[in-house]
């Protein structure tokens, strides 16, 4: 362990995994991203001595700055291949990544919006750079609604007034903020985000696996939401985004440069925030 991956880095330090995403120009989830997290699910949901998996990026402006937009196709169709065709979705899949039998948590550098903050949101522990962690849920900007785990997520964390500001107003949210509302469990300077990670990371790994799990799924009866809740999310997704609305807010931006390393996606809360509805 671990199989080759095409945007997905590992190493093991005893009974925890380091998984780095690396995926370029920006770290986009197309279905590259998605066909080796779905073989990473495989691979961790096979008996293995692993107890900790710990995600980051290799890039340090982007962790995920949302799906890649020209090929939601594709990549649904490699998320199909998590739990079939009646769960083609990033939001099942991600529901997944909750399940493994690993602890999983995420360190945040960079921006992570969309299903980006939705991976983030799925791990069972976020930390982020205090100077340089973002996170965003731009949907409702770009004229759809979060569908891969958010509005389950947020509300549950940041309770019904600030999901709604998270969701509704697009904006980006430094982690500071984040941390504040509940969106991450902590947000620390960057110098000592690697060392405190990887040292909670060690500390868990050293613990029991039986115990670990079994907290772990007795916390994820009580908080996680039910399939049925994930799939209307994704369905409602598809529908609007395929929508003329969408579609128009969405070529707009691609005028402006979304997706390429420029204003537009270092900046898209701003950016949202100044089009025209």
């Amino acid at each position: 362990m671990t199989a080759p991956y095409e945007t997905l880095g590992t190493r093991r330090e005893g009974n925890v995994l380091f998984a780095t995403f690396d995926a370029p120009p920006v770290n986009l989830i197309g279905p590259e991203v998605v066909r080796d997290l779905v073989g990473l699910c495989e691979e961790l949901s096979r008996p293995s001595d692993i107890r900790v998996v710990v995600f980051d990026s290799a890039d340090p402006d982007f962790f995920f700055p949302h799906v890649d937009l020209t090929k939601v196709a594709e990549y649904t169709a490699e998320a199909a291949k998590a739990g079939g065709p009646g769960d083609a979705s990033l939001g099942m899949l991600f529901r997944r990544i909750s399940e493994l039998p690993a602890v999983t948590v995420a360190t945040l550098r960079g921006r992570a919006r969309g299903a980006g903050s939705e991976f983030l949101l799925a791990c069972d522990m976020r930390f982020a750079s205090r100077e340089h962690g973002v996170l965003g849920q731009p949907e409702v900007g770009l004229g759809t609604t979060p569908g891969a785990g958010a509005l389950q997520h947020l509300t549950r964390l940041l309770g019904r007034g600030r999901a709604l500001e998270a969701v509704l107003t697009s904006a980006d949210f430094d982690a500071d903020l984040a941390e504040r509302y509940g969106w991450i469990n902590r947000a620390l300077p960057d110098a000592e985000l690697d060392a405190f990670v990887a040292a909670l990371a060690a500390r868990m790994g050293g613990f029991p696996r039986d115990a670990l799990l079994a907290a772990k799924a007795a916390v994820n009866a009580i908080g996680l939401p039910e399939p049925a809740a994930v799939r209307a999310d994704a369905a409602l997704f598809q529908q609007l985004v395929r929508g003329a609305e969408a579609q128009h807010r969405v070529a707009e931006l691609f005028a402006r440069g979304l997706q390429t390393r420029g204003r537009t996606e270092l900046e898209l809360g701003d950016v949202l925030g100044e089009m025209s509805g």
